[in-house]
């Protein structure tokens, strides 16, 4: 069921006494405690179904208590029948109860609705506004309370007084959260016994009587027995006799811890939180679950959790029914769940039984996290950036990127430095798109492979005497670039005689040739004569200096990896995180993908663990 509203009452029905008018079922029978609740006459306008049918009918209760409810309806009911049914008043539309018809007797004295009693499958918790049941059971043969086993079935405190503001009735409630018991209570001022902040000339009850209206959720402080403060909201309304002539007045208080551990802290909590009841429809379904979903609650509750989520484990890998079975929570799991547009989102997920409080069975809850890369609950601490098929977040290489423009613009040459796989051919590649040559060739050669000298004609072609000897003219790959680019891997690979030709091939002015040269090179010492070249140049850093990407990387890999090869991991665990995040990757990016893949065949689906990495990373640390 939902959480109670702050300015309604809760009442369950759970005092002594047998339920009367209402035949034995075999569900009463395996709970025979909910024989033992006292029926209360109450009057709601419900609404019920058969649980299997989307038709609704419209119902009155004529009785109720915590484990069953006597109603009147038009609708096709007949005996055994399971139904859902829930108040149509008071904005308690989500309030499901689910239960079996017990008995059925048909209309009687030209009443032209059935009578039937209905019996609960779990207790019932419908909040009722104060102002409700106040009017309802105002006077009772001149006495100026409700009878006690009305005010015991509150669980929120509850105390009347009468015109002098003594205290009339205590109910058990206000006994756990004052620490006065009913016999020290009675008797006593309300001032007496509370010692509230608003005792006196602010007093709620006062008001309530003065203006004969309900004063609903205002906030006060009153004082425990033992002299501790205790912050509350509390509501107020008059009682009237027969004569409607104000007899004294009604006050019902709630701690404001408790309605903390009830509503805000669960609205405030960044993961998703349902539960569910032993029917797995929907009961609650708090903030973070709707912006995760995109379903507002007021749409989901009370419909089976499997048509929400549309899980990759709902039926028989279900993680509610596995916490069940076993009686301890079911961790960790990694799957996805989809969306209002039919979206695949992955999530993790940790799921717990619930239990009332005699420890019977009520249902589940579970709690799931959004591990999409880019979502408002989980968004990188730095802006991420992407140029190509580059992306980014990291400090040292979006210095890089705030080069790459203006380098793009110009027509000089390129020399793009840095260890193996930290990305260069792809900032080369971006450096293209950028440029104005974009719609023309970009021709790639690999250095080192030059040492074959078929290669070598293709790439230089015959020399062309200039003032200092031979200089090449270049070859047929030169020439197919005419108007885009020649890419030249690996510059620094080949032998010294080969290397000297390329630097002189990169010396020419493209303006002449109508080629742009990029070529790439490490960083080590036999590459340093390239750094005398009249060349625009860019040092990409290694991605021990990017520890901000790692994870980043990860999840656009994995990406890749779940769309080409049909996979389904989403993410990775903080513990394999932490493993690669201190590795040195003297391969890089390179290295950090080849690891990524790696990984992908040994999970298959769900989330990377710290097992699924290749031994020598773990053995390392």
């Amino acid at each position: 069921m939902q959480e109670p509203l702050p300015n309604k009452t809760v009442w369950t029905a759970m005092t002594g006494g047998h339920a009367q008018h209402n035949p034995p079922c075999a569900f009463m029978k395996k709970n025979d405690e909910r024989r033992h609740f006292t029926r209360m006459p109450f009057n709601l306008s419900l609404r019920l179904r058969e649980s299997q049918s989307n038709l609704t009918f419209p119902a009155i209760s004529t009785d109720i208590h915590a484990g069953g409810i006597q109603i009147e309806t038009d609708a096709p009911i007949s005996a055994n029948m399971e139904i859902e049914i829930w108040p149509e008043d008071y904005g308690l539309n989500g309030h499901y109860a689910h239960g079996k018809i017990c008995w059925v007797k048909p209309p009687v004295n030209g009443n032209k609705k059935n009578r039937c009693g209905v019996s609960f499958k779990r207790l019932l918790d419908w909040p009722i506004p104060l102002p409700v049941l106040t009017e309802r059971y105002s006077t009772y043969k001149g006495e100026t309370a409700p009878p006690k086993f009305i005010l015991d079935s509150i669980v929120d405190g509850i105390f009347t007084v009468d015109r002098n503001k003594r205290i009339t009735s205590f109910n058990k409630a206000a006994e756990l959260l004052t620490g006065w018991s009913e016999k020290d209570a009675l008797g006593k001022t309300c001032s007496e016994v509370f010692k509230s902040n608003c005792c006196d000339s602010n007093c709620l009850l006062a008001e309530s009587v003065r203006t004969q209206r309900a004063v609903e959720n205002r906030t006060v402080f009153i004082t425990h027995a033992n002299g501790r403060r205790i912050g509350t909201t509390i509501s107020a309304t008059p009682l009237f006799d027969d004569d409607n002539n104000v007899v004294g007045g009604v006050q019902v208080f709630r701690s404001v811890q408790s309605l903390l551990d009830r509503a805000v802290i669960l609205d405030n909590i960044s993961d998703g939180v349902f539960t569910v009841d032993t029917e797995w429809r929907l009961t609650s379904f708090n903030r973070a679950a709707e912006q995760i979903t995109g379903r507002p609650s007021a749409e989901v509750i009370g419909k089976p959790c499997h048509e929400i989520f549309q899980a990759s484990i709902c039926g028989k890998s279900c993680a509610i029914a596995a916490s069940i079975n076993s009686g301890k929570p079911d961790k960790s799991r990694c799957i996805h769940i989809k969306n209002v547009d039919n979206i695949k989102i992955p999530v993790s997920i940790c799921a717990a039984p619930m239990y009332d409080s005699v420890g019977n069975l009520i249902g589940g809850v579970e709690t799931f996290r959004d591990l999409r890369p880019s979502t408002a609950l989980q968004t990188h601490q730095y802006k991420q950036r992407r140029i190509g098929d580059i992306i980014t977040k990291s400090p040292a290489m979006n210095k890089v990127f705030d080069r790459l423009p203006a380098i793009a613009e110009k027509d000089d040459n390129v020399l793009i430095v840095g260890e193996s796989g930290t990305g260069k051919e792809l900032i080369s590649r971006a450096i293209h798109k950028m440029s104005h040559r974009k719609d023309g060739p970009l021709v790639v050669v690999k250095c080192g492979d030059l040492s074959d000298p078929v290669l070598q004609e293709q790439l230089f072609g015959p020399s062309i005497q200039q003032k200092g000897g031979a200089v090449p003219k270049g070859g047929d790959l030169f020439n197919s670039a005419k108007g885009g680019l020649l890419f030249l891997d690996q510059i620094g690979k080949p032998p010294l005689p080969i290397q000297v030709k390329l630097m002189q091939l990169m010396e020419r002015d493209p303006a002449e040739t109508n080629v742009r040269i990029i070529a790439t090179s490490a960083t080590g010492s036999e590459d340093k004569s390239f750094y005398r070249l009249r060349v625009a140049k860019v040092e990409m850093p290694p991605l021990r200096n990017r520890a901000d990407d790692i994870q980043l990387l990860i999840e656009h890999f994995l990406e890749e990896i779940n769309r080409e090869k049909k996979r389904d991991v989403w993410g990775v665990s903080e513990e394999a995180l932490g493993i690669l995040t201190a590795y040195d990757f003297p391969g890089n990016i390179r290295e950090l993908q080849n690891i990524v893949e790696y990984a992908s065949i040994l999970c298959v689906s769900g989330m990377i663990q710290g097992q699924h990495l290749p031994p020598a990373l773990i053995v390392d640390q």
